[in-house]
């Protein structure tokens, strides 16, 4: 699939990529205001950024003048629309130029806002209204309204809802002249963090990392049985965590490794799950996780290497779990590996290239070293060009140096929107105390039962995940639901990592998975079939977040090493046990009774608890004592025919 094909597939199934194509002085124009935005950034990050409100008002700023350049009004341009974007994009600069000619006048006046500031406020609240809706739809600015509303009118509810009301000069100034409404957390860690993991993407990419991957994922998993789907999964994974889409992963790996595994033999409908379900995976895998990520950081105000810590063994048993399945289906099947002549060798492969990821070493290193995710990302970015020029292939010259900042500030601006757009949402909630009575209202619905609660919990995630992106569904839950949970009990980084896991899960999730959906535009496939086989392929990801909720230990929130490596290995086990009821095979066919017992097995595996790993351990010995006893029955019968 050449690169137009893999553009109009993103496009087609991630909205915040349906930009227009511009020519002439437009197209300069979005250049040079992208390259800027992201040079601005990278000179905070050496320098340190202004004062926050300000710092964030620019960073919105930028964004908003970027989507009214890049996004059109509608899917069809009218001559008219000319206008209206023009008007859109000095609006735009309006929040920013005024906060900042004004700073020094505004914080003499704290709560006590003139009419110039709500009229700015509510050009600010607009036009991030109708910049989310270019980039994403609807969803959010429907959403965005409604809890406005609230605020509004809110004291006319009657009942548990109720509160006290607030008038517009409050509501507007808090959403603009104060750094917890569209200023807020969100924006922050966009402006702070995000852009430039985005832009440090950008420039790996543009240094031929990801050939590197592939070729390395192909010397390592390739000479396997059903190596491509392997391949698949290898390099997705570690392509997730630099583009940080996983509509965009599925379309470029995708674009590779789908067609190869066809030719082993794997379905349309497989071959798309198993690119969709590895691609979705990169956002929970560190060192460089989703978006949402950062935010959990900066909410519960510990360091991000504390959250890419307490990922890694989560992840691993994710992954491990669609290895499993993808080795059981090529087995079942017999499917053959790549030929030979397709393998690089690993040592050629690694002696070659492996200077690429150097920077990602450094930027791992740094952040382990005690040093800002501010600073490493920076540092991280700067060494990449140097690291470019080993070898004549990968250099990064200007224009590419250029293409990089460009397309990292662009890259980011739909996260930046998002991050703005939910901050209307959550500085409601705060306002008014929404959501701790959210928080009350799911306790009070579920009886005080944790279970009930997480099963709450986990349909809000995903059904505001079918909505909206992975940011938001977690930001909003986080709010809300995530506050109910440490009422039962659980750590607040155990809540934030079971909201986390489902709102990027939800991605994968029929009826609407957009990943699953991407990956069968490439394959071919029937797209409620690859959603179906996507979710089954992901359905360690839907129950590790209950495994960590109830053995905390899965996130190393414990000193004792002994017990994190007892409980990693039966928690690898017990999704080794998932994986082979899924796929209905282990060393031969599952009939369902044994489909139930391992279900059952890997239930009792994954639940912390001796008893409870002796009754997995058993049925596993008696599964296994079964299938080697089927399987000489099998190749008895067969010799006799034979």
């Amino acid at each position: 699939m050449d690169d137009t094909r893999i553009q109009e597939t993103i496009k087609k199934y991630d909205r915040s990529e349906r930009t227009k194509e511009l020519t002439g002085l437009l197209k300069r124009i979005a250049s040079i205001v992208a390259i800027t935005m992201a040079l601005y950034h990278l000179y905070t990050a050496w320098q340190g950024t202004p004062v926050a409100i300000v710092h964030r008002s620019l960073h919105v700023s930028f964004t908003l003048f970027l989507i009214f350049l890049l996004y059109p009004l509608t899917k069809e341009e009218k001559p008219w629309h000319k206008f209206i974007n023009i008007v859109f994009l000095i609006l735009s600069l309006v929040p920013f130029l005024y906060l900042w000619t004004n700073f020094d006048e505004i914080i003499m006046r704290p709560g006590m806002p003139i009419l110039t500031d709500i009229i700015v406020a509510a050009i600010l609240i607009i036009t991030v209204m109708e910049a989310t809706r270019r980039v994403s739809g609807m969803v959010l600015p429907i959403l965005a309204s409604i809890f406005l509303l609230y605020a509004f009118f809110g004291n006319f509810i009657s009942g548990y809802f109720s509160h006290k009301g607030f008038d517009l000069y409050e509501v507007l100034e808090y959403m603009y002249l104060t750094t917890e409404g569209i200023y807020g957390v969100p924006t922050g860690v966009s402006a702070q963090y995000l852009i430039l993991f985005i832009i440090f993407g950008a420039f790996l990419l543009k240094s031929g990392v990801g050939d590197f991957i592939t070729e390395l994922a192909i010397s390592i998993a390739g000479a396997k049985r059903g190596g491509p789907a392997q391949v698949a999964v290898l390099s997705s994974a570690l392509m997730g965590s630099i583009n940080g889409s996983a509509v965009a992963n599925v379309a470029t790996t995708g674009a590779f490794t789908i067609p190869l595994m066809k030719r082993v033999g794997y379905t349309p409908e497989f071959a798309g799950a198993v690119e969709a379900s590895a691609s979705c995976g990169g956002q929970i895998l560190p060192p460089i996780m989703g978006a949402s990520a950062f935010i959990m950081a900066e909410i519960l105000g510990v360091k991000y290497v504390t959250i890419m810590y307490a990922a890694i063994i989560p992840a691993l048993l994710y992954y491990l779990g669609i290895f499993i399945t993808v080795y059981l289906r090529a087995v079942r099947r017999n499917l053959k590996s790549l030929d030979k002549s397709e393998i690089p060798k690993f040592v050629q492969v690694v002696k070659k290239k492996f200077y690429l990821f150097i920077p990602l070493i450094a930027l791992v290193y740094l952040m382990i070293k005690g040093y800002t995710p501010t600073f490493a990302a920076f540092f991280a970015i700067v060494l990449t060009v140097p690291v470019s020029w080993v070898n004549k292939e990968t250099r990064m010259g200007l224009r590419k140096i250029l293409e990089a900042l460009e397309a990292g500030a662009k890259g980011a601006i739909s996260v930046a929107v998002t991050c703005a757009i939910v901050g209307i949402i959550v500085g409601v909630s705060t306002q008014t105390g929404f959501g701790t009575k959210v928080a009350g209202g799911i306790i009070s619905l579920s009886g005080g039962n944790l279970i009930l609660t997480l099963i709450l919990t986990m349909l809000a995630c995903i059904i505001l995940g079918m909505g909206v992106p992975s940011i938001p569904a977690y930001i909003l839950t986080a709010n809300m639901a995530a506050p109910a949970l440490l009422k039962l009990g659980v750590p607040p980084m155990v809540s934030h990592f079971f909201v986390f896991y489902f709102a990027i899960m939800a991605n994968i999730t029929p009826p609407v998975a957009l990943a699953s959906f991407a990956a069968a535009g490439i394959s071919g496939g029937n797209l409620n079939k690859t959603g179906i086989e996507g979710f089954k392929l992901a359905l360690a990801g839907f129950i590790i977040p209950y495994m960590f909720v109830f053995n905390p230990v899965l996130l190393g929130l414990v000193d004792n090493y002994m017990q994190i490596f007892t409980t990693v290995i039966t928690a690898s086990l017990g999704v080794a046990c998932l994986s082979t009821a899924v796929e209905g095979y282990f060393i031969t066919n599952y009939n369902y009774i044994a489909r139930i017992l391992a279900l059952a097995a890997s239930l009792s595996l994954i639940k912390p608890g001796l008893m409870t790993d002796v009754l997995g351990l058993g049925i596993m010995a008696f599964l296994f004592i079964n299938q080697m006893r089927k399987r000489k029955l099998n190749n008895a019968s067969g010799h006799v025919a034979g």
